[in-house]
């Protein structure tokens, strides 16, 4: 049982793409597929390079407004025209490395075959959607070309020029699909290999000749171009993947169509039923989380809709990721695969080693803290997992430590990683909601430093009262002590530049995150550890995951204009305010969903597919936008470390061939209950999260 997010241990260990769970053809001397390949590495390289680009902007803002009190007016705006051409350009090279999230939970279960086939369906139900997308922003973009629409900001940018690069990278994604669907299932013989290609330039054709506008099917609901990708899917299954291929997709997409369009006008308990069950279907049969949370938005856009609003798939995919503080995102990502890179971890762990050393369990706390330490610069609990799994665990169970309480205390001290700022999620939350970034950061400090001496508590308790757990704790001499401090001083200079300039007011959480990134580089420089090949392999990692991450956004927010349009939300809060509930009992009921959610469901999914309802319940409760995003961020950390899907434990487990998911897992449970029990403490005690913020203000 595995969850495919592959890429989560490239851009920070970077070990690349783990091999990928069903069989792919190395048949690749078809020369239609070899030019995709080039097309999808191409767009890649400008991906990396709009990353590298971006970073320098940033980096040149804040010197040139700090240093020389002479801010820009272009770098802002420059900046997030390039976050845009890294998640789309990215999409497709993140594509071919398999580093789109997968839930396995059934797909694991299958023999060779039947994965092969079912894979095939995932694929070819995902590219539906993606072609769909492509068709509209191409449109959209069109439309802005010929309208001559400049953006806002003051350069008064054309708006096509930026927005092309969302076309072209939706386009390359779709074939960067297609290379996969033609590798698991080689057509044969060579007019059935070029039947799709020819397809292909058909359905690009019959597009263009419809125009910028969808042109109804004589006056109904249906368009022309929406059956025109319909019958090139049907086809290009037909002579690509086979009979069985297509009538299974078909039935699939068709049965979904069908329930979609007679729950139009429905009550809005089975719409939003029918909504959360397909969701749920799409995930459990195995199709790309993103690509499952676009497709059912996408379905609602067109059925549930008096009237189809497909324009709606380019305007969010424009919309959602033309924010400049989700720039932080790569760039949090981008300083975590450099600081990888520099090999520091080792020594800030050697520090604690022996400033843990006489207290019973010592390796622990210290696996504990350096998971605090490496959570201040990173951002990032799938990397601090990968980093501790590599450096922390080896050595406990060398010296004598559990499998158990190793992996236990690792996994829990890796979901710092998003409480303790700078943190990824909360990015995400505060952007979607409107809550202030550096609020939420100042917030999760206090709490996340609770967390951990209480994680360090548990493995206290742990290694006193189950002999065997842990081996008799050595001392070490103050003289030890202070040499190994200086582990501790890159550290401790990334986490002072990274929070210092965005507490003192140099730099904005995204901003910030530019000057770590370019601390982290000249970090690597000092050691001798990167030359320019190696900063490109980062960031190229790096695009991949930032692409994924963000495609994730993309879809959840179709997926939540669908619920906000059948004013869903407003209907649950109406009904939770009318039955006179307590705040805590809605607040349990919650927290239960979340756990539940969180064994299956990927972390940031799980947050933008729910926040359409909670966010709204949770302030028509009165609380605050900030203690419910910390609440938020510490139930996805939950859902991190709950098997049977949870993230950090297949990290965990894959830098391991000694210990069993099973040892992982039982090692988490208690730390589990921990985090259930300090997030009790902050519904009693909501000062502990708001005290910070409220003093900031």
């Amino acid at each position: 049982m595995t969850i495919k997010n592959l890429s989560d241990k490239a851009p920070h260990g970077g070990a690349g793409a783990a091999p990928s769970p069903y069989p792919l053809s190395n048949n690749d001397d078809f020369i239609a597929v070899r030019a995709a390949q080039y097309l999808v590495r191409a767009s890649g390289l400008l991906a990396g390079l709009a990353l590298l680009a971006m970073a320098l902007i940033m980096c040149f803002e804040i010197g040139s407004r700090s240093l020389f009190n002479s801010p820009t007016s272009w770098a802002t705006e420059i900046s997030t025209y390039l976050l845009v051409a890294v998640v789309f350009l990215g999409l497709g090279i993140a594509q071919s490395s398999n580093s789109h999230v997968q839930v396995e939970l059934w797909v694991d279960r299958l023999s060779t075959n039947a994965r092969c086939e079912v894979e095939l369906i995932c694929q070819w139900s995902g590219l539906f959607f993606v072609l769909m997308s492509a068709w509209q922003m191409a449109s959209f973009n069109a439309r802005e070309f010929f309208n001559g629409t400049r953006d806002w900001g003051l350069l008064s940018t054309p708006q096509w020029i930026p927005e092309l690069s969302v076309s072209v990278g939706l386009l390359v994604y779709a074939l960067a699909i297609l290379i996969d669907i033609y590798r698991l299932k080689p057509p044969r013989g060579n007019v059935r290999r070029w039947a799709l290609p020819v397809f292909s330039l058909l359905l690009l054709m019959a597009l263009i000749a419809l125009g910028r506008h969808s042109v109804l099917v004589f006056g109904n609901r249906y368009d022309w171009g929406s059956i025109a990708i319909v019958v090139f899917m049907v086809l290009g299954m037909l002579v690509w993947s086979g009979s069985r291929t297509m009538l299974h997709t078909v039935v699939l997409l068709g049965v979904l169509s069908l329930l979609y369009s007679l729950m139009r006008g429905q009550p809005l308990a089975l719409v939003g039923l029918l909504l959360v069950a397909s969701m749920i279907f799409l995930l459990l049969f195995g199709v790309r989380i993103a690509l499952a949370l676009g497709l059912v938005g996408t379905l609602g856009v067109y059925f549930l809709l008096s009237r189809p609003q497909l324009s709606l798939l380019a305007e969010r995919a424009w919309s959602s990721t033309n924010t400049f503080t989700l720039s932080a995102v790569p760039m949090f990502i981008f300083m975590g695969g450099l600081l990888l890179r520099s090999g520091i971890v080792a020594g800030m762990f050697d520090s604690l080693v022996r400033w843990f050393g006489r207290t019973p369990g010592g390796l622990a706390h210290a696996s504990a803290g350096a998971s605090a330490i490496f959570a201040a610069v990173s951002g990032s609990s799938i990397a601090t997992a990968a980093t501790l799994g590599k450096v922390a665990c080896p050595e406990m169970i060398e010296r004598g430590y559990s499998p158990r309480l190793t992996y236990g205390v690792t996994g829990a001290g890796a979901t710092l990683g998003i409480l303790i700022p700078p943190s990824i999620p909360m990015i995400i939350y505060g952007t979607t909601v409107g809550a202030s970034v550096t609020h939420l950061f100042i917030g999760g400090l206090l709490p996340g430093l609770l967390l951990m001496f209480m994680f360090m508590l548990t493995a206290l308790v742990w290694a006193l009262g189950w002999r065997g757990s842990a081996p008799v704790a050595h001392a070490y001499t103050m003289k030890d002590k202070l040499a190994s401090s200086k582990g501790m001083v890159p550290f401790a200079a990334i986490i002072f530049v990274v929070l210092g300039s965005m507490y003192a007011g140099i730099a904005t959480p995204t901003e910030a995150a530019a000057i770590g990134a370019l601390a982290a580089y000249l970090l690597c420089l000092m050691r001798r550890k990167i030359d320019m090949r190696g900063l490109f392999a980062v960031a190229l990692d790096t695009a991949k995951v930032s692409a994924m991450l963000l495609l994730i956004v993309v879809g959840a927010s179709i997926f939540s204009w669908v619920f906000d349009y059948i004013r869903l939300p407003r209907e649950i809060v109406a009904l939770i305010t009318h039955a006179g509930l307590s705040p805590w009992v809605v607040m349990v009921s919650m927290t239960l969903v979340y756990l539940v959610l969180g064994m299956f469901i990927e972390s940031i999914a799980m947050m933008l597919m729910t926040l359409p309802v909670t966010f709204p319940i949770a302030m028509a409760l009165g609380m605050d936008p900030i203690w419910f995003g910390i609440f938020l961020v510490l139930m996805i950390e939950v859902g991190l470390i709950t098997p049977p899907l949870g993230m950090v434990l297949f990290v965990l487990s894959s830098t391991s061939e000694k210990v069993t998911f099973m040892q992982i897992s039982m090692g988490v449970l208690p730390f589990v209950v921990v985090m259930l029990v300090f997030l009790a403490i902050l519904y009693v005690f909501p000062e502990i999260v708001v005290w910070l913020p409220q003093q900031a203000r």
